[in-house]
């Protein structure tokens, strides 16, 4: 029943996305500032449709579309195979009634991705909470349609679920397919490298890491070697991109304070940052569980970027609920993006303005706040908060290897 009322609230807050993307869906997704903008239900779904080929059935990373997709494979495949079913559907691809229709097709699939979501929160730790957070996330709402983030998202949380049932491989290989649609669940590894080094049980993070390489490898080999400029758009574009929306780089450039060179200053302060987090992971008092890593390691690549699409902020919504946060520690953060959503879009319909600065500033804040109060009871697993934070779910004894499945156990996958 319990499992039943997260889904229905998920679906619910889908629903209401669905409901606020209305006003462009109605329209047929026309590419008009002050509609997509001013009534802030832009979508790069539609977008991506008409501008990179699909409509008119080229693949994304063959050389007939250009310069290509700049998403990594999975979501591209994603992209191009909903792109085949509207064609399919549609007598016109180009119709407004073939945009509707893709938006539809692509909006049922992340419903499913949301669902296993909160599904899979709900189930890590055994606490309907975790779940009830993620489901009824206004971000989820606002962000859930406007790219395929969820996909990598749902990966990600069916991994941690994975992992907390003593499932090292499979976690690694969705931990891997995560990757393959967007880079960050990647991330996931260094955590479980770190907690192997500290529990001294090498055999379930090399499961981990052989298990996500492969499945990396599937998806990406042949797309590497039958399209490899296509493939590499991806790389491409994010090393030569500079400071863009959303990040703090982006709002101290608005202001006349840029930072160059940007590269080596941000992945710099993110590489600081990893140490930080495995000096926690190494000397706390007790090992802290790998969602509580992960999230610390997720958001400072997050504070730190290039760049932050509003729909990044689902990236952490599992991570968020399953570190131990409370229920108005996870609203305040809510608040902040909510806030930001807004900004931005306010911000790409009127111009420059100091809200939108103001508002990425205030979203950052909250974030490096979050951060610090995740890693403080992580540091101090005695308080009552912390004990939920590092145990790694309700039944594991509460042992030095607590948040490290055992290596007897992960040879089942």
């Amino acid at each position: 029943m319990r499992v039943r009322v997260v889904l229905f609230v998920a679906a619910a807050t889908c629903l209401l996305g669905w409901v606020q993307k209305l006003p462009c869906h109605a329209a047929g997704w026309p590419y008009e500032p002050g509609l997509i903008f001013g009534r802030r239900c832009y979508s790069d779904l539609p977008v991506i449709y008409t501008e990179r080929g699909l409509a008119d059935g080229i693949f994304p990373y063959a050389p007939e579309a250009g310069d290509g997709l700049e998403y990594p494979v999975l979501t591209g495949l994603v992209a191009d195979l909903t792109a085949r079913l509207t064609r399919w559907l549609a007598p016109d691809p180009l119709a407004p009634a073939a945009l509707r229709g893709y938006v539809a097709v692509n909006a049922l699939l992340l419903l499913g991705c949301a669902l296993l979501v909160a599904w899979a929160t709900a189930a890590t730790h055994g606490r309907t909470r975790d779940g009830l957070l993620v489901a009824a996330a206004p971000t989820l709402a606002l962000a859930g349609l406007i790219n395929w983030d969820l996909l990598a998202v749902a990966a990600t949380a069916l991994a941690l679920l994975a992992w907390s049932r003593d499932r090292p491989t499979l976690a690694g290989a969705l931990i891997g397919l995560g990757a393959a649609a967007k880079l960050y669940p990647a991330l996931l590894l260094g955590p479980i490298v770190v907690l192997a080094v500290r529990s001294r049980q090498a055999a379930a993070a090399v499961r981990a890491v052989a298990g996500a390489a492969v499945a990396w490898l599937v998806v990406n080999l042949p797309l590497l070697l039958s399209y490899p400029d296509g493939w590499a758009r991806f790389w491409r574009f994010n090393a030569d991109r500079g400071a863009d929306f959303g990040s703090v780089w982006y709002a101290l450039r608005l202001l006349d304070v840029p930072v160059e060179p940007l590269n080596p200053v941000a992945a710099g302060l993110f590489a600081v940052a990893c140490l930080g987090v495995a000096a926690l992971a190494l000397r706390a008092p007790r090992p802290p569980s790998l969602p509580v890593l992960a999230f610390l390691t997720v958001a400072a690549f997050l504070v730190t970027n290039k760049v932050y699409s509003p729909q990044y902020v689902l990236w952490l919504l599992p991570l968020a609920a399953l570190a131990g946060m409370s229920t108005v520690e996870f609203a305040a953060w809510q608040a902040a993006e909510v806030l930001y959503f807004l900004a931005v879009w306010h911000y790409l319909t009127v111009g420059e303005t100091w809200h939108y600065p103001a508002a990425t500033f205030l979203r950052v804040a909250v974030t490096l706040w979050l951060i610090g109060r995740v890693a403080v009871r992580a540091w101090r697993p005695g308080d009552g908060g912390a004990q939920r934070t590092w145990s790694l779910r309700q039944r594991v004894p509460s042992g030095e290897n607590a948040a490290y499945p055992s290596a007897t156990m992960s040879s089942a996958t």
